[in-house]
């Protein structure tokens, strides 16, 4: 497994869920899991702070 966050070049940026979804703000990587990483989003909107795999995250589009 790897140890270190494999894109910290993603931290900060801002995207949004799929083609017409909310924006969101990713704001540091959390863990590393079987499945892959997973990074804490700032949901733009509701000021809510999740976690979220890595790998949907990097299909999503950047918000405009």
């Amino acid at each position: 497994m790897q140890t270190h966050f494999p894109r910290p070049d993603l931290i900060g940026t801002f995207h949004q869920f799929g083609t017409f979804g909310v924006p969101y703000q990713v704001v540091q990587p959390m863990r590393q899991t079987p499945q892959g990483w997973t990074v804490e989003i700032k949901v733009l909107e509701t000021g809510e702070r999740l976690e979220y795999s890595l790998e949907p995250f990097l299909n999503d589009p950047e918000a405009h």
